[in-house]
């Protein structure tokens, strides 16, 4: 399967997983304050992309860090905000950022592999169809997460992977818009 084969267009959703796709993920450390988000490369210009085919965009992502007591929703929130300025002043979009701040020993089904953030997006977006949904991640959870909701599942990786759960695979976000 390739994107090219799904005829995406704007009745089509795109998730996006946040740490390791729009930005770099710090080695056993969380994203906990601005100054500590780095947009990985091509990422803007691949979301500038994406707003031209995809009718939706979210990011959805786990962030067990609040859960842990090392930052706060509203430094998460500030982070978000950040980012979202950046995304649209480049000219890409993204229509909203919905996250999970519990414990992976949680088990809460807003946490990926849950589908309680896709079911979230869908209740503010009612035009989602899941059947016309995207997750890019770069996890196996990521993967899940999208089987789960019964969406296409795009996996970021340098590392070639074999998995059930995974349709697609690029090196990148941007790589992704470029095959779009």
């Amino acid at each position: 399967m390739t994107l090219k084969d799904l005829n995406i267009n704007k009745e089509w959703t795109l998730f996006l997983d946040r740490d390791g796709v729009i930005n770099k993920k710090l080695d056993n450390d969380y994203v906990k304050h601005w100054i500590e988000f780095e947009f990985l490369e091509g990422v803007l210009e691949a979301l500038k992309k994406c707003d031209t085919t995809f009718g939706k965009i979210v990011v959805v992502t786990n962030q067990q860090g609040i859960g842990k007591h090392l930052y706060r929703i509203e430094d998460l929130e500030l982070i978000h905000k950040n980012m979202l300025y950046e995304i649209t002043y480049l000219e890409g979009r993204v229509d909203k950022v919905y996250f999970s701040p519990y414990l992976n020993s949680e088990n809460h089904p807003t946490r990926k592999p849950g589908i309680g953030m896709a079911l979230q997006a869908k209740k503010d977006f009612p035009e989602i169809d899941f059947t016309k949904s995207i997750i890019v991640g770069d996890s196996l959870s990521d993967m899940e997460f999208g089987r789960n909701a019964g969406m296409k599942t795009v996996f970021i990786s340098e590392e070639k992977k074999k998995d059930e759960r995974i349709d697609i695979q690029f090196n990148s976000l941007i790589e992704f818009a470029n095959n779009l």
